[in-house]
């Protein structure tokens, strides 16, 4: 694996944490705690390589710029900028949530991970979809 091959990484690994927060909050809507649990870990552990990768790639190559004209340009812009900020913002409230859910404060843990999930799910997908345009998206 080159630091090439890293941007496909990143899209796996984000896809992979959207699929896992998508599986913990099944398990925590039917009550499965343990279930629920182990998938918000796995999540935690697949957006935490994936940072180290984007980090690495990064610093290795910095940043790559979109080629898309016409239409597909403010709509790729947009997605970026929303998805940019809200992946700042969500480092500090997944770091909340999970403080509250290892210090068993459920009811804190609740009301945070009411706005943390469906952010960092966000941030998950749209990293895939700024993949695919950055990416793959024929020029």
């Amino acid at each position: 694996m080159t630091v090439h091959d890293l941007p496909t990484l990143n899209a796996v690994l984000n896809s992979t944490s959207a699929a896992l927060l998508a599986a913990g909050y099944t398990a925590i809507r039917r009550r499965a705690i343990p279930v629920h649990r182990a998938f918000m870990v796995a999540a935690l552990v697949t957006s935490t390589a994936f940072l180290a990768s984007y980090l690495t790639y990064h610093a290795q190559v910095g940043s790559i710029r979109f080629q898309g004209q016409g239409w597909i340009r403010p709509v790729y812009f947009t997605i970026l900028v929303s998805h940019t900020i809200l992946a700042a913002a969500i480092v500090p409230l997944i770091a909340i949530t999970v403080r509250h859910a290892v210090r068993r404060d459920f009811s804190r843990h609740q009301r945070i991970a009411r706005w943390t999930l469906p952010l960092w799910f966000y941030v998950s997908v749209t990293g895939v979809v700024i993949y695919f345009m950055l990416y793959r998206l024929p020029v």
